[in-house]
């Protein structure tokens, strides 16, 4: 196979304004033939030689472009379970947040990648109601039609109040089923529902009703369902604002939306904000990562 004009740019020696160019103007299928035709050419590795010729957070990021979206959300949340302990924020991030398309495909990915299955994982490395709600999402059995039934908002609205509220503790069966298997449309009309009949926003109420790491599910789930680009825009500023940056948040949320939504993020993230998240990124980063994301924003 002859080298393309991608894997001969990015052949050792290459500087780093290079690799941003191509990495960041390519499409994530793209990249996947650019590694090929790397391997074929030089028979070595793209990601062996990217990884001994950059360091830091532009390492990172460039490594995590090289994989499809999917195994990288893979990699990260084998990395989340994998020895003592496990990082059950990362697991809400990704499997809070994702379609029931992106599921499957981070669980086919998660399969070829580590030859075990995500399920049996996730059942091993979390407990109690977590466990029970992220199990229901790795179903992917959320129906995604447009259709809006207000009578089942009003059951449903009404199921979560007896669920919640309505009883000492929480019945998280019904928080389950209602959260991980109604699509985005109709839990808006939902929480609707749960207003008019309850007189509280439903996220005061899982604030109440509900701690740790399952009410940050709950709440990741409504928040996405309400605005999923706002959910992530407002991600993107809590990893910026303050005192420090957390980088792997940015790489995370700017490399895996890149192809599917990061357009509608940018424009959220000024809505919200009244500031541009290129010019946020630009000044709270810096050196080659910084140029990378920016490039991706762009």
């Amino acid at each position: 196979m002859a080298p393309g004009p991608d894997a001969k740019g990015l052949d050792l020696g290459t500087d780093e304004a290079t690799i941003i160019e191509i990495l960041a103007s390519r499409t994530s299928e793209q990249r996947q033939q650019i590694k090929h035709k790397y391997k074929a050419t030089y028979s070595k590795e793209l990601e062996e030689v990217l990884k001994s010729e950059l360091s830091g957070n532009f390492e990172k990021a460039a490594l995590a472009l090289l994989d499809r979206p999917s195994e990288f959300a893979a990699r990260q949340l084998q990395k989340a379970m994998k020895g003592l302990g496990t990082d059950e924020a990362v697991l809400i991030e990704i499997l809070c947040t994702c379609s029931n398309k992106e599921i499957t495909a981070i669980k086919e990915a998660y399969q070829r990648l580590f030859d075990r299955s995500l399920e049996s994982d996730v059942k091993d490395d979390t407990s109690g109601n977590l466990r029970k709600i992220l199990v229901a999402l790795l179903q992917a059995n959320r129906d995604e039609g447009d259709d809006i039934d207000k009578d089942l908002a009003g059951q449903d609205a009404k199921d979560l109040y007896d669920a919640g509220e309505g009883r000492w503790g929480t019945d998280e069966l019904a928080f389950n089923e209602v959260l991980a298997r109604r699509s985005f449309k109709q839990l808006r009309a939902t929480f609707q529902a749960y207003q008019v009949l309850i007189g509280k926003d439903i996220e005061e109420a899982i604030e109440e009703e509900t701690s740790g790491d399952m009410k940050k599910a709950y709440l990741t789930l409504v928040r996405c369902a309400r605005d999923r680009e706002g959910y992530f825009a407002e991600r993107l500023y809590k990893a910026m604002k303050g005192v420090g940056t957390d980088e792997e948040t940015l790489i995370q949320i700017i490399v895996t939306r890149a192809e599917i939504d990061l357009r509608g993020i940018r424009a959220k993230f000024l809505e919200k904000y009244q500031k541009s998240l290129t010019d946020m990124v630009r000044s709270d980063t810096s050196g080659d990562f910084q140029k990378l994301l920016v490039a991706l924003l762009h």
